[in-house]
This record gives structure tokens, sequence and C-alpha cells, in this order.
């Protein structure tokens, strides 16, 4: 996964200088540490379901001044400080695109991306 490579693709889609006036990018990576209690982290077992991921992605880009959305996420065994989940959110303006990848973010990771934490 290239976050890099992700905002360059959204970039090159004819309209892009037309439509977006704001990106925000998202790159989750493993914590080392337990969100619940603080406890160590060794790895985590990630899997997403990527038709899923699709599915959200295509629904949000209908979101008013939405021009693009892109999400990729890892799968397997991981370590602390890889990338987990990363997403771009390109738009017209932060009014509307704050909103939605604040959504986005939320609806990823509920309805798209199991985790399990090894200590």
């Amino acid at each position: 996964m290239d976050i890099n490579a992700l905002v360059q693709e959204i970039k090159k889609r004819p309209g892009f200088a037309e439509h977006v006036g704001m990106m925000m990018v998202h790159n989750g990576v493993v914590r080392a540490w337990s969100r619940k209690d603080h406890e160590k982290v060794s790895a985590m077992r990630v899997v997403p379901d990527r038709e899923k991921m699709e599915v959200i992605c295509r629904e949000m880009e209908q979101q008013p001044g939405i021009f693009a959305i892109e999400a990729r996420a890892a799968e397997g065994t991981l370590l602390p400080g890889d990338d987990v989940l990363i997403f771009v959110v390109a738009g017209d303006i932060r009014e509307n695109v704050k909103p939605v990848y604040a959504a986005l973010l939320d609806r990823l990771k509920a309805e798209s991306v199991t985790k399990q934490e090894f200590a």
C-alpha cells in the first residue's frame, strides 16, 4: 500500500483540477498497545472485506462535493508500525470533505475491516 501512489492516481483523473480543492488522507497503523486497556500488542491479524470497502466508498462518493474516494487495507498478520488502512477523500471544499472523511473512517472500520490483536 502506497498512500502517495493513491493520491497521484486520483490527481490523474479527468476533472480533478476543476473539482478538487481538498484531499484528506488517512494512514492507520498498528499500535504497540491495545486501545481498550493499553496492554502490549506484538501483532495484529487483519481481514478486510474488500467488496464491502468498495461499496462503502462508492456510496460515500455520492455525497455533495465529493470527487473521489479510494481505500486500501492490508491483510494478514501485521506488526506494530505496519500500515493497516489507507484512504483518500478528494472533494471541493472542507465543509463537504471533512464530514465524509469522518463518516468513511467510522464505517470502514466498523463494517469492512476485522482486527484481532495479539499480546
